[in-house]
């Protein structure tokens, strides 16, 4: 059986959820509806340090949101998949799509519509906070709460890994 280390060598694409790991799941809504989500700005310079070492990142979230399309613009991910009911469907187009093993897909997701796709991969993680059912299935658990730093701190364990 291959280590967590091992496994996360193999990995040339990492996807991620947005609220609750991009975000601390916190939304600021107006009279027009969702006008704003904080993102930690520390998480972009890991996708820039990602794509540095050969690995990719793509977002798979639930939610419709203008906030989540600008912060993809702003880091080049093309890989963009708003109002996403069904994650597990989404992976398998990713991985026809890129002609990856499922194996060479890393995910990070902090709710119970991230567990399905959690088991999929070659490596899943969670931020602190997630929920108790996804920390009790993700192989890398976060001391950094979503929006606080769990996507660089996964990121950085990928890099690591990657070299």
């Amino acid at each position: 059986m291959a280590t967590l280390e091992q496994r996360a060598h193999a990995i040339k694409l990492l996807l991620t959820d947005v609220d609750g790991v991009l975000t601390d799941g916190g939304v600021f809504y107006g009279p027009e509806g969702e006008v704003m989500k904080q993102f930690n700005i520390r998480d972009g310079m890991a996708v820039e340090r990602l794509r540095a070492v050969g690995i990719d990142v793509g977002i798979i979230t639930g939610e419709l949101s203008q906030s989540v399309v600008r912060r993809a613009e702003k880091l080049k991910i093309e890989l963009l998949y708003l109002g996403c009911k069904d994650k597990p469907e989404a992976l398998r187009q990713i991985l026809i799509q890129r002609q990856l093993a499922p194996e060479e897909i890393a995910y990070i997701g902090d709710d119970v519509n991230d567990q399905a796709i959690m088991g999929m991969v070659g490596v899943s993680a969670a931020p602190s906070d997630a929920l108790p059912q996804i920390v009790a299935i993700a192989d890398y658990f976060c001391s950094r709460a979503g929006g606080h730093g769990a996507f660089r701190e996964f990121a950085e364990f990928l890099i690591a890994a990657a070299d």
